[in-house]
């Protein structure tokens, strides 16, 4: 069996679909369902005898303690975290807690657990660490990629609250031997993604006929990664990468936010036109820039191809595709998050 935590968020979820369909190890699920935890990413699980979902938080000492003594799985990844930029400007305590106190708190019961474990135990077991690009600042539009030896230099509370727990991932392998790996990534987007962020926001406001905001003068350029590839990734990292080692993760796909916005738009003109005859683009509004919003993210993941042969199965075409088309099929999931706090708190954020 496996540990995840966070396994009924956005990219959590894909990877807990994914393994079940290609794998037969059950999968043991940890998630606190805060906001952006839902159970209905999971519902085609239901009955599954290979998933066990537990409600509660990664930081709870105890409760992983217990958990890594009942089921005693042979790997733990680590999906659990504050994640959005926006909201770790307006409240950065909570993602200070959750990224930096409970990584810390998981790696605490994690290596009680290990160092319990017979020699050929602990020699196969591995705690995998998601984190992200954003720990490496901000790129001109020249410089090149990010690679595993960028130097760290978050520009956000979020950013720098995951800086702060991939390093304390780090130490725990070079002080304890903890057989740690850690995967940073580029921008997700497909199914499951709550929509605050940029790609289900402007599909979900430019069917329900509101403004799509765009922050500065939307040329903030992004590396989009499909969901699933990146969990395909992950798949890789935990079955073959290198104990200790770090892999960037990245779709090989830069494009401005303006530009994506755009293509949205015109998938959706495609596929489920205005009454009106007239092009979603009409609904961008640009909005004043976020403070100490990056100009470019990239991710340079030829290290993971080199290393473990992987590289993305989507395009940004075939991807984009593809997620404008399951948010169409899915409309009551949609629905159902879509809630009184989210729209308090776009309304708060883009007023």
């Amino acid at each position: 069996m496996i540990l995840v935590t966070g396994g009924a968020g956005f990219i959590g979820a894909n990877f807990v679909l994914d393994w079940c369909m290609t794998h037969s190890e059950p999968v043991l699920n940890l998630d606190k369902l805060t906001y952006a935890g839902n159970l209905q990413n999971l519902a085609s699980l239901q009955g599954n005898a290979r998933h066990v979902f537990v409600r509660g938080d990664f930081g709870d000492f105890n409760l992983i303690s217990r958990l890594l003594a009942e089921y005693r799985p042979r790997a733990v990844v680590n999906f659990a975290a504050e994640s959005h930029v926006d909201r770790s400007i307006h409240g950065p305590e909570d993602f200070i807690q959750t990224n930096i106190v409970g990584t810390f708190r998981l790696l605490e019961a994690v290596r009680a657990y290990w160092n319990g474990r017979d020699d050929a135990d602990k020699s196969a077991f591995r705690f995998l660490h998601v984190s992200t690009d954003e720990v490496y600042g901000s790129l001109t539009p020249t410089e090149p990629a990010f690679t595993e030896t960028n130097r760290y230099e978050p520009n956000s509370p979020y950013s720098a609250s995951k800086a702060a727990s991939d390093h304390i991932a780090r130490a725990y392998h070079h002080t304890y031997g903890l057989p740690v790996l850690s995967t940073n990534c580029s921008n997700n987007y497909g199914p499951y993604h709550f929509p605050e962020k940029l790609i289900p926001l402007v599909i979900h406001n430019a069917l329900a006929g509101k403004a799509l905001p765009i922050y500065g003068d939307g040329r903030q350029i992004r590396d989009w990664l499909y969901v699933k590839d990146h969990c395909g990734a992950i798949r890789e990292v935990l079955a073959h990468g290198r104990v200790g080692e770090t892999y960037n993760v990245g779709g090989w796909n830069e494009k401005p936010n303006i530009e994506v916005v755009q293509t949205l738009c015109d998938i959706l003109d495609r596929l489920r036109p205005r009454a009106d005859g007239v092009s979603y683009r009409t609904q961008i509004t640009f909005v004043k820039d976020r403070p100490g919003h990056d100009r470019r993210y990239a991710i340079d993941a030829s290290k993971l191809e080199r290393e473990l042969g992987w590289r993305p199965a989507e395009t940004f075409e075939t991807g984009i595709e593809k997620t404008v088309r399951w948010y169409l099929e899915n409309s009551d999931w949609v629905a159902g998050v879509t809630s009184g706090a989210y729209r308090d708190w776009v309304s708060k954020q883009y007023e």
